[in-house]
């Protein structure tokens, strides 16, 4: 499977040889890939050409890829994903929080960049949920191939059901009306106020081990729910 020709991608990147990888390696893929080499030229091009989305590598010679982040989307909402070599969690997170759609560490490999490229131009291409007249569907979050019904309060993988009790319909509910977030723990109890909770902190973790265990396709190596360490959780805004 290729992504559809004319698909144009920018990649703000300052490592030529990485780049001149990158731009090989997608384009066989058949994305059409914009090189930046710096943060003013990233941002340049981003206002001057069509994208459907950008490559930011967080280390850039003339600006942090943090604030180049936040630059970009107080100007549009065109996804973002992050290349990040910085071992601190912390940057992942700030990334996130100013509107970064999903992140990769360094190294990795090419396929799974265009992995999640894929996912995130899915996304970008699907149509906006349509609202009949009993506006029903208003209450039904997308994130890829799943579905959160607010109204039915269920969860469905692909149209399968998830098997998952109110509390934690009620966790993932949070998590997701919040994506692109990090949400603490303590953040997450009082979203969930009025429920039958276990009111422990670390009760939090087991009940996000349970819905992970229903909607990852892999709960060891989750992609819908990250955690955050000492910090909390994140539900990705770009899913497959």
């Amino acid at each position: 499977m290729t992504a559809p020709v004319g698909e144009r991608v920018l990649l703000i990147e300052d490592d030529s040889r990485l780049a001149g990888m990158l731009i090989e390696y997608l384009g066989k893929a058949g994305l059409q890939v914009i090189h930046a080499e710096n943060g003013a030229r990233g941002l340049a091009l981003h206002e001057s050409e069509p994208v459907k989305v950008v490559i930011l590598d967080l280390t850039l010679p003339d600006t942090d890829g943090l604030e180049l982040c936040r630059e970009i989307r107080a100007r549009s909402d065109i996804p973002i994903l992050m290349l990040t070599a910085r071992g601190d969690p912390v940057d992942r997170i700030v990334g996130l929080e100013l509107g970064a759609d999903d992140y990769l560490g360094k190294p990795f490999e090419p396929r799974e960049l265009l992995a999640r490229l894929r996912a995130i131009l899915r996304r970008a291409r699907a149509e906006p949920v349509s609202t009949p007249a009993t506006g029903a569907s208003a209450d039904v979050l997308r994130y890829g191939r799943l579905e959160i019904d607010r109204a039915a309060r269920a969860a469905r993988i692909d149209g399968a059901p998830c098997a998952l009790t109110g509390y934690q319909f009620s966790l993932l509910l949070a998590l997701a009306e919040h994506a692109g977030r990090v949400m603490s723990r303590d953040a997450l109890m009082d979203a969930v106020k009025g429920e039958a909770i276990e009111a422990f902190d670390r009760s939090i973790d087991v009940h996000i081990s349970r819905i992970r265990a229903a909607i990852e396709d892999d709960p060891r190596k989750p992609r819908r729910i990250l955690t955050m360490r000492g910090t909390g959780y994140v539900f990705a805004k770009a899913q497959d």
